[in-house]
């Protein structure tokens, strides 16, 4: 095919063979992300992809399937067609609902919010660390989850335990082999593409939903004090009288 095989000089320029970006491609589409910081092998992969970047872009350009690549981090996302890169760019006029979406539980959507939230709070107190993460406690999240969304952590341990694992498969989150979730004392570094998975809308609305409804429990917990008040003031006149 003269397609594959233009491809293939291409490649011999970059040192990279045809096999070897087979490889970089269907990685990068099974699991839609590479963080050169996760293992070795993706390390080595991310070297090979900064090698023919250009390339790359090209083939998947081809099905409207964008990528962002952070060079500072140095991860790589996958976007479907259609989709938005928060803060970098409008989404297409094009409906897309293929496998490269991530279709997350009730469960997951609010952990991963919940990390976005700690995550920003980490950065405006200068925690972030020199590649980008940010430390969390297990217990720091379960009350961000409470105050927040008004919902705990899974309380069965194997439900929380599946559910981190799902984070870290996402390369949201890292924490080490043998954690069990037991304890609040479970640490987990939040990774900095939380930052380009969720947008500032999703925050927005979460913020401002919390915030009426902590405005809702002032204004409750006022009234509850004025008809405690009133009450007292009515047993006050009747024992005068």
């Amino acid at each position: 095919m003269k397609l594959t095989h233009s491809l293939e000089q291409s490649l011999d320029d970059k040192k990279v063979s045809l096999a070897e970006f087979q490889e970089l491609i269907v990685r990068l589409l099974n699991y839609t992300v590479l963080s050169r910081h996760e293992s070795a092998t993706e390390q080595i992969l991310y070297d090979r992809f900064v090698r023919v970047e250009e390339l790359i872009n090209e083939y998947l350009a081809i099905a409207h399937i964008r990528l962002h690549h952070d060079h500072h981090f140095q991860y790589i996302r996958l976007f479907p067609p259609g989709s938005e890169i928060p803060g970098i760019q409008e989404p297409d006029d094009s409906q897309y609902s293929g496998s490269l979406r991530q279709r997350l539980n009730q469960s997951e959507v609010a952990l991963v919010l919940i990390l976005r939230l700690q995550y920003d709070k980490s950065l405006r107190e200068g925690k972030i660390d020199d590649m980008g993460f940010a430390l969390e406690s297990l217990e720091s999240l379960s009350i961000a989850m409470k105050n927040m969304l008004r919902r705990p952590l899974p309380k069965k341990l194997t439900d929380r335990k599946r559910l981190f694992q799902r984070l870290r498969q996402l390369r949201l989150i890292q924490f080490r082999q043998d954690e069990e979730f037991e304890s609040g004392e479970t640490w987990v570094k939040i990774h900095p593409m939380i930052v380009s998975f969720v947008n500032e809308d999703a925050l927005d609305v979460l913020i401002e939903k919390t915030t009426d409804e902590s405005l809702d429990d002032v204004k409750d917990s006022q009234l509850d004090k004025t008809n405690e008040s009133r009450k007292l003031q009515s047993v006050t006149a009747s024992d005068a009288e």
